[in-house]
């Protein structure tokens, strides 16, 4: 028998669409207001002109705000997008999609956004927003939280606010890291979440390859002691999930490095571990940090990743990760790892 929404979409097939359009324009309102139409068009990746019509929509129905410096939105649309959630998930199909997944890759909780991270750059901001709901769920005064680098991760310290939910937290650089694209190394990143959260961090100033030489004598200094110390206390841990060719080229690895690790089949990287399609560890980089044994040891772990292109790569990884894993990625990530799952 028919449910209720069932019913209305058979008779409103075009509702479905209109709906989470609006809701999506709405939903990024809130998160990057004052927006302008343009930067939410580009947002969106949606044109201006529809942008246009469904935000004069959505002002007329008194859901946002518009003035100078543009777009906000108003306490009823933000009651409108809560209660609205569940039912734009159940006919997006993404709870069925979370639901299916969590069971298929054996962890503890799986979360979907709607849109693809490889077309649509605010689709990193919507699941930064999860992560850090996730984050105030579960973390408790004196925890310690790891954090690896990269642009997802980063995009999750950008979401996080001062709340008494995030107090008296440490927050520390999973790995070492210097020289290129600072802003999105570990340690920028652990600074960034202790200073949107009003809490301490730790950092740690080291190059990510190493000799077997310098590994030992760097894991005899008194600031890595400390460090190593720290990261076996570690409570909660917030990482991304890299594809192999992205991660070789943004370690500036040799030809004969990156030929390697294609001849190995590695697809997906975590931790400084390079997998294959069947989630073996092919490579590994010799570096100090947060090892992939003491991760899989941590009470809380929030994984996040998404777009099409990383598929492969997120699911070399949770072949052999954690159960009490937290996964938040995209709606397109997510259908093509269903796909791939599926064949």
């Amino acid at each position: 028998m028919l449910s209720l929404t069932e019913a209305q979409l058979k008779m409103l097939p075009e509702m479905a669409e209109s709906l989470q359009i609006r809701y999506r324009i709405l939903q990024m309102v809130q998160m990057l207001g004052p927006i302008g139409r343009r930067s939410l068009a580009e947002s969106l990746s949606l044109p201006e002109r529809e942008v246009r019509k469904e935000t004069d929509l959505l002002r007329e129905q008194t859901l946002m705000d518009v003035s100078r410096s543009g777009m906000t939105i108003t306490e009823l649309g933000v009651q409108v997008l809560e209660k609205l959630k569940p039912l734009v998930y159940e006919w997006s199909g993404i709870s069925d999609l979370e639901t299916q997944l969590q069971k298929l890759l054996g962890i503890k909780k799986v979360i979907i956004v709607d849109g693809n991270l490889d077309l649509e750059p605010s689709v990193k901001t919507l699941m930064g927003v999860e992560a850090v709901t996730q984050l105030e769920q579960y973390a408790k005064p004196q925890d310690i939280v790891a954090v690896t680098g990269g642009s997802t991760v980063a995009a999750v310290s950008n979401a996080v606010q001062k709340s008494n939910r995030l107090k008296d937290l440490t927050f520390i650089a999973a790995r070492g890291g210097m020289g290129v694209e600072v802003q999105m190394q570990a340690n920028t990143i652990a600074s960034n979440f202790a200073t949107n959260s009003g809490n301490d961090y730790r950092t740690l100033y080291l190059p990510e390859h190493l000799s077997e030489a310098a590994y030992n004598a760097m894991k005899e200094e008194p600031m890595v002691q400390e460090m190593l110390g720290l990261y076996e206390k570690t409570s909660i841990v917030i990482h991304g999930i890299g594809s192999a060719d992205e991660m070789s080229g943004r370690r500036k690895s040799s030809e004969a490095e990156r030929q390697a690790l294609q001849k190995s089949g590695a697809v997906g990287e975590a931790f400084g571990y390079y997998f294959d399609e069947k989630g073996k560890a092919v490579q590994r980089i010799r570096t100090v940090g947060l090892q992939l044994e003491q991760v899989k040891n941590c009470p809380t772990i929030l994984a996040i990743a998404g777009g099409t292109k990383k598929a492969k790569a997120i699911l070399s990884y949770f072949k052999n990760a954690a159960k009490q894993t937290i996964f938040i990625t995209d709606m397109a990530a997510a259908q093509q790892m269903f796909k791939i799952i599926q064949k």
